[in-house]
């Protein structure tokens, strides 16, 4: 995945450190035991689906296939960072086939558009990740909407899990969109391999259970698998502030001031696979995710020496601020008219 490169001596300084640790080096034994052991949940989860049945059992295997997935989602977007091989296009095939034949999204897509956010993250012009939509995070987006959506958006911290559900839903309509829209030789693949997800996961579900208990396990893993998915990406930068134009031509305050960590233990880096680290992931995207913890001890004291400011919370509380802050956002059009 591309960067942008910064050109402040900051940076240099602290990537020298980072470096110096041997933080950025690649981690084949771990991505190893981690693809065997990912590989082998993938196939037990379907295993567990035949042989269970047409049984309502089989909404126990949703929840857990729902994690699976979204794990899958995280190897995934480890790929997408060149944080498992040395070449770009072997991260890039691994990659692929996890995303459209794992999933069932678009890799093309998605790079596409998670180069954009972490080359400007919270801008609203062009992180994409910020676009108004089901959503208005800024107040500018409140205030420029129509009188049914201000309407709505008052209501969008109460509805924004409930909302969760559908996210695995919207990525798939977005990457159709994408395959559609044209291309050359990758996307034809890209599409091949999603067709494929969609008909075997359809195919296998139907099989293995009466059409009721089929459809209910679909909506139960697909609309927890959005949920979980959202839920890990939520806390890292919404709520956090838009940059002036000197903050944002700093890449190291860009990425610093726009990100906030979630503390936790080793369970918090499994559940949200390494994002809890997110300002260390948005200054050195290609770091292992294994080093994420080493490397947060030398940026949290780099960034106290240098007095910039370092936002670590609770996982509850990382929620509690983005709620405020879709609240506030949300509430904007309707204060500024009394």
């Amino acid at each position: 995945m591309q960067s942008t490169r910064p050109r402040g001596s900051a940076y240099a300084e602290l990537s020298r450190k980072i470096k110096g640790a041997g933080l950025l080096d690649r981690c084949p034994g771990y991505y190893a035991v981690q693809g065997a052991l990912l590989g082998g949940l993938v196939l037990l989860t379907g295993v567990a689906l035949v042989l269970i049945g047409d049984s309502w059992w089989q909404i126990a295997v949703a929840v857990v296939a729902a994690v699976v997935s979204t794990q899958v989602g995280f190897f995934g977007h480890d790929t997408g960072h060149r944080q498992i091989f040395t070449s770009g296009r072997a991260n890039h095939a691994l990659g692929t086939v996890l995303a459209n034949l794992g999933v069932g999204f678009s890799y093309g897509w998605w790079i596409d558009k998670h180069n954009r956010h972490h080359a400007h993250p919270n801008d609203e012009e062009k992180d994409p990740d910020v676009e108004a939509g089901a959503l208005a995070f800024t107040i500018g987006q409140a205030l420029g909407s129509g009188r049914v959506a201000q309407t709505y958006y008052r209501y969008q911290a109460w509805i924004f899990f409930p909302l969760l559900l559908l996210e695995a839903l919207s990525l798939r309509a977005s990457s159709v969109r994408y395959l559609l829209s044209g291309g050359g030789e990758r996307r034809i693949w890209e599409a091949v391999l999603l067709m494929t997800h969609l008909v075997g996961y359809t195919a296998l579900v139907f099989l293995s259970m009466s059409p009721l208990k089929a459809v209910v396990f679909i909506v139960v893993h697909q609309g927890l698998f959005g949920l979980y998915l959202g839920c890990a990406f939520a806390p890292n930068h919404k709520g956090m502030p838009s940059l002036s134009e000197e903050e944002a031509a700093d890449f190291l305050r860009r990425q610093v001031l726009t990100s906030r960590n979630v503390r936790g233990n080793w369970l918090t880096d499994f559940a949200l696979g390494g994002l809890n680290y997110q300002i260390e992931h948005h200054l050195f995207p290609s770091m292992p995710r294994r080093n994420l913890r080493h490397a947060q001890l030398i940026v949290r004291d780099f960034c106290a020496e240098h007095r910039i400011p370092y936002l670590e919370t609770g996982l509850f509380e990382s929620y509690a601020q983005a709620l405020r802050h879709l609240d506030q956002v949300g509430r904007a059009p309707f204060a500024s008219t009394r």
